[in-house]
């Protein structure tokens, strides 16, 4: 038979883990191919990258999903577990479970709110017929992003205050400031007084200086404007001119107004951006594969 999409792997994938026992994945996948039927041909199929299996890609997707609507959990890497939700789900015995079916649990909707709704497959056919190869390309490209992001965000707020500034530093260099790591390291991560937690250079000569800023904040607070007055008011204890408040929650609206209305320059990176950041300029991710997109060249043929 063909290889399934991901959503028809769902509720095999949930029966696969019914007993309540931790699952590694790359058995799981082989238990879906028998389940399915697929042949060996099939199972070894590769994506167009030619990086990984297509059926593997698809039960990984599947995976995902029933994680964000709390039907699974990840014990330890490479294994999931069903939850007590999962099992009343399961034992309720669903003919199907698809993006539609997840769309009852709050912890899915806002998985979904956050990435922007951008998942092609949940389009209707109509509507997928009217992209262009490009379009879809694109939004094939910012679900994967967008799926990063939420990742990315996961491991640094569970990271060590140390490995968090580590990461800043890391950031802030490939970015282009603070000349040298090492340099960097010097700066940032050294405890100072009054809500500065760091200094660096903006360029390698030191023409000017940057004062940071790094807060790993607890699920669900945001930042307010004391936190930030906070910070203004240590820059002007050091007649500072620049600041970089990062966070890995987000800042209120009163915070975001304050600093638009204040002669000192602080740039606030709330976790949002802080994991865009990290994908562009390849901190904390991996490079994968690359899709080089090319078009006709007329100028070629009306040379000739």
């Amino acid at each position: 038979m063909a290889i399934p999409d991901f959503q028809t792997i769902m509720l095999p994938l949930l029966e696969v883990s019914k007993d309540g026992n931790e699952h590694n994945i790359n058995d799981a996948v082989e238990e879906l191919g028998r389940h399915f039927e697929l042949s060996e041909e099939e199972k070894m199929e590769l994506l167009q990258s030619g990086r990984q299996p297509k059926f593997y890609n698809r039960v990984g997707w599947a995976r995902t999903y029933l994680k964000k609507a709390g039907l699974l959990v990840y014990p330890r890497r490479g294994y999931f577990q069903i939850t007590q939700r999962g099992i009343e789900v399961f034992e309720n015995k669903p003919k199907k479970i698809d993006m539609k079916f997840l769309e009852q649990f709050p912890e899915y909707i806002e998985f979904r709110e956050t990435r922007r709704e951008t998942e092609p497959s949940s389009k209707s056919a109509e509507t997928v017929e009217e992209l262009t190869p490009e379009e879809a390309l694109e939004d094939a490209y910012q679900k994967i992003r967008d799926d990063l992001a939420i990742e990315l965000l996961e491991y640094v707020s569970k990271s060590t205050p140390g490995f968090f500034e580590k990461l800043v530093v890391e950031l802030l260099v490939n970015m282009g400031y603070g000349g040298s790591r090492r340099e960097a390291a010097r700066a940032v991560g050294q405890r100072g007084d009054e809500g500065i937690d760091g200094i660096i250079d903006e360029d390698r000569l030191g023409l000017d200086t940057i004062y940071i800023q790094a807060k790993r904040w607890k699920d669900g607070n945001s930042v307010g404007r004391p936190e930030i007055q906070k910070f203004v008011g240590a820059l002007q204890g050091q007649r500072a001119k620049k600041g970089i408040f990062i966070t890995t929650s987000h800042f209120t609206e009163t915070a975001r107004d304050y600093v638009s209305n204040i002669d000192i320059k602080v740039v606030l990176i709330d976790g949002n951006r802080l994991s865009e950041l990290m994908m562009d300029y390849g901190v904390g991710v991996a490079h994968r594969t690359t899709y080089d997109l090319k078009s006709l060249d007329t100028d070629y043929f009306e040379s000739s």
